[in-house]
Parts: C-alpha cells; sequence; structure tokens
C-alpha cells in the first residue's frame, strides 16, 4: 500500500482512513474534489494534520471528510507538518458525521462565504444578554464589516463551523446584518497623464452611491477597496470619478503589470479599511 488511489464514488474517504489505521500507514492523503484540493496526513495510522488551501488542522479535515466526489491518492512518504490533530480516527470521523450536519445547516443559511458579516452594535452592547462560549468571542474582534466569512475564518483561525455558528447567535438577536458589497468589474488601463499619481485606482461614483447605502460605509468614507482575481488580491487607495464607465475599473499599468492582470479581465472589487 504504497501508493493508493482510487474514486471517493467507488470508495468513501472514511473507508480509507480507516483501512489506513488498520494498517498503521504513514504518508498523505491527497484528495481532489473539482476545483478543491485538500491533504491529510497520516503517521502511523492516525491522521494528525490536514491542510486545504483556505484552512488548517481539524476544520480542514472535517471539510475533506464531507467530500463524497472526486479522486484521492495516499502516498506513503515521510514529512514535517505540526500535529494539529490529536483525536483518535473513531472520535474525529464521529465529530466529522456531526460537524457535516452542522456545517450543512449553516450553509444553507450563510450559502455565500464570500457575503460580510456586520455588527449592528459595538462594544458591550453586541453581546449584552447573549449566551456565548469563548470560541464565539474569539470570532467577534475579526467581524469588522469588511472581511468576508472566509477572511474571517482565516483570521481568527476558527472553524468555518464556529464562525458561521457565532454569527448565527448574533444574527438571531438582530445584531449582525449580511452585506454583499462585492461587485465584479471590467479592468482597464488609466490613463496617463503628466499629473496623474498611479498609486490609485478609478471607479465609477455611481459605485460609491451604491455602497453608501450599506452597512458601515455609510458613515465612513471609502479611501481603499480590496481587489481580487483568480491568482491574488490586493488592497489600493480609491477615487471615485463622475461620468465614468460603471462596469470597469481603471488601475494603473504599472499595477496591471505587477498583477499580471490583462486588460479586460473581471476582478471583484469591495471596500477595504481606511486603515491596515
Amino acid at each position: 500500500m504504497s501508493t493508493l488511489r482510487g474514486n471517493l464514488q467507488s470508495l468513501s474517504l472514511t473507508d480509507v482512513v480507516q483501512l489506513l489505521h488498520i494498517n498503521r500507514k504513514t504518508g498523505k492523503l491527497h484528495v481532489i474534489n473539482g476545483k478543491h484540493t485538500g491533504t491529510l496526513y497520516v503517521l502511523n495510522g492516525e491522521v494528525i494534520h490536514a491542510e486545504t488551501p483556505q484552512t488548517a488542522g481539524e476544520s480542514a479535515a472535517f471539510e475533506v471528510l464531507e467530500w463524497d466526489k472526486g479522486e484521492f491518492e495516499f502516498v506513503a512518504s515521510q514529512f514535517k507538518v505540526p500535529s494539529s490533530i490529536h483525536r483518535s480516527i473513531q472520535d474525529l470521523l464521529m465529530e466529522s458525521a456531526r460537524t457535516s450536519d452542522s456545517r450543512k445547516r449553516l450553509r444553507s443559511i450563510f450559502p455565500n462565504l464570500h457575503a460580510v458579516p456586520w455588527p449592528r452594535l459595538h462594544g458591550e452592547k453586541l453581546t449584552q444578554g447573549l449566551k456565548l462560549f469563548p470560541e464565539d468571542l474569539k470570532v467577534i474582534p475579526f467581524l469588522d464589516g469588511y472581511r468576508d466569512f472566509l477572511e474571517v475564518i482565516a483570521a481568527s483561525e476558527q472553524s468555518e463551523v464556529g464562525v458561521l455558528q457565532a454569527c448565527l447567535l448574533l444574527k438571531e438577536a438582530g445584531r449582525l446584518q449580511v452585506l454583499e458589497p462585492a461587485v465584479t468589474l471590467s479592468v482597464v488601463p488609466m490613463k496617463a497623464g503628466f499629473f496623474k499619481k498611479s498609486d490609485h485606482v478609478e471607479l465609477s461614483k455611481t459605485v460609491a452611491a451604491v455602497w453608501g447605502y450599506m452597512g458601515p460605509y455609510k458613515w465612513d468614507p471609502i479611501m481603499n477597496v480590496r481587489i481580487l482575481w483568480a491568482d491574488g488580491a490586493a488592497i489600493q487607495p480609491v477615487k471615485f470619478i463622475e461620468d465614468m464607465e460603471d462596469q470597469t475599473v481603471c488601475i494603473p499599468k504599472e499595477l496591471m503589470q505587477s498583477w499580471g492582470l490583462p486588460e479586460g479581465i473581471f476582478v471583484s472589487i469591495r471596500p477595504a479599511p481606511n486603515t491596515p
């Protein structure tokens, strides 16, 4: 069993993990589920670490173990990774099943993880009278109205289920609103000019007006935007221009070149904090 590969429709990951456990194998179990990838690290039959592009540890293991479509390959090899999972195989699989049910329920409530959770209250008023666990309190400082759910998960180092559960408690209490400020725009190069600086991007004032009706952007002027594309992301100062095409974003040619953005490519843009 130096190498084991197969299709998840014919053999579940639960069966694969149990097989590796019984044979006390050491190596990496790579899993591909469409565009999603993940790796379980197995040491003497025990899963001690897991990684996906978005997260690591138990939350990554639970995510991967949910997949029922795709391909897997186990390669017997040595590795050096942090020991982030300390459950027995049976405990890990049981908790994975429980977490899967919770994740499906929470995903039905928060289907878009690129949406932005925004607390409607601040300080003690946000949590007053609510029964919150220590894990919930670790999430709250990162709910700033600018980070999306995925960024909150990464910054707080809490699981997807933990973050969504904390947000659900606040939402049910009427203290959290879910915003969807991201707009998809086509990139055009900024026209060069003798007095024109290239340290910002330009958007239509129509976009600013739309954002002006949302959450924290109603009161704080938007000075920065977060730009996301397939291979990267950047935060850049922004200026809003009259009579500019609503469906485009003007980016200096130097930035387009350094980011690898061709003219006409579509990017996602939303407000970013005015201070780092």
